[in-house]
């Protein structure tokens, strides 16, 4: 666990998975030093074989200043920047992981190796499939309950027009309500329950400037737009970079809807290091787990933050699972805490009056 919450540092099967076909003749690192790493984790391991050429991709932000703190170059690849080996940790969502394999092709060089690691228990034998829909050859083999699979790309092999299917996947694309999304985000293709349950009770009078911790792709803050006339501006911060966009167009929507225009800022940030500015009221649907483990911590730092962040007069409404254990960190930041509801297993907290 880092002092920001986020346990950044994984090195977890897949990522120890990932390497050993260089352990035997099986492949070999490029000789000019370039790879391109997809998804990209901290761990030993990678600490371990990394070179000064290689470049990783990693869009949530605690992962990627762990990568940065490993003395790793982080970045996005450039439009026709070719590597001869890239590396993809693929997610478990499927759409998500089929745009991540487009995009590796699209950054292999010609006789270059695309190499993914996923665990058995996460689809990894359908994203060895779909690498040999894309590819038409598939290498594999197993290790520490985890798939390694590769592939070395003909262009005469490869399905372009299934590669162009897939690389549009993970456009923002339209859900529920008229909102837009991407695949791999927090409930992606739906409006949150626990996020509806906060925002149909969200009072009236919230003015000046609020703030929405881990946004998402912006339903809570397009929720307190529409709900919050007295509202003039609204910052939105939010780990997954992936989130931003859709968050942006919502947000614009949502404005025009109303015929308001407020001061809006969506940010790529981890709020569990603190925010820049003082709220007069912050809403959030803090994240509690990281992958498939509970991890209350993120919650308390996220209160925790908001307490710092709040007006002496400012107000923090929170939603969370009822089995949660905030009050005892509310309390310590707050003089009053009230339960605004208890409804389908989740619980809405109102928390004010800030203590110095």
């Amino acid at each position: 666990m880092t002092a920001a919450g986020f346990s950044a540092a994984a090195p977890d099967a897949a990522l120890a998975a990932l390497f050993v076909p260089f352990e035997s003749p099986e492949l070999q690192l490029p000789a000019d030093g370039r790879v391109l790493f997809l998804r990209a984790r901290a761990g030993v391991r990678l600490r371990e074989m990394a070179q000064p050429g290689w470049l990783c991709e990693q869009s949530f932000m605690p992962f990627a200043d762990e990568l940065g703190r490993n003395g790793l170059r982080v970045g996005e690849p450039e439009v026709g920047e070719w590597f001869p080996l890239v590396l993809v940790l693929p997610p478990r969502q499927r759409d998500e992981a089929r745009a991540l394999f487009a995009r590796a092709l699209r950054h292999v060089a010609p006789g270059g190796i695309v190499l993914a690691s996923m665990p058995n228990t996460e689809g990894a034998k359908s994203g060895e499939a779909d690498l040999a829909k894309l590819t038409g050859t598939v290498q594999h083999l197993s290790k520490h309950k985890c798939r390694v699979f590769w592939s070395t790309p003909n262009t005469a092999g490869i399905d372009h027009a299934l590669l162009a299917e897939w690389l549009a996947l993970d456009a923002p694309r339209a859900i529920v309500d008229g909102y837009v999304s991407r695949p791999g985000l927090f409930a992606w293709d739906r409006i949150d329950r626990a996020s509806a349950l906060l925002a149909a009770h969200l009072p009236g009078d919230l003015h000046g400037r609020v703030a929405d911790l881990g946004a998402g792709y912006g339903y809570l803050a397009s929720q307190v737009i529409a709900r919050c006339p007295q509202v003039n501006a609204i910052d939105l911060y939010e780990a997954e970079a992936r989130a931003l966009e859709p968050a942006r167009i919502n947000l614009a929507r949502t404005q025009r809807e109303c015929g308001r225009e407020l001061v809006v800022s969506v940010q790529w940030s981890d709020v569990t290091r603190g925010l820049p500015q003082r709220y007069d009221a912050i809403v959030s649907n803090p994240p509690f787990h990281q992958g498939r483990a509970d991890l209350p911590e993120l919650g308390q730092a996220f209160i925790i933050s908001a307490a710092e962040a709040l007006q002496p007069a400012g107000r923090l409404f929170i939603v969370a699972n009822r089995h949660l254990p905030y009050e005892a960190v509310l309390a310590s930041r707050f003089s009053e805490v009230r339960t605004v509801v208890v409804q389908e297993g989740f619980k809405v907290i109102e928390a004010s009056g800030v203590r110095g």
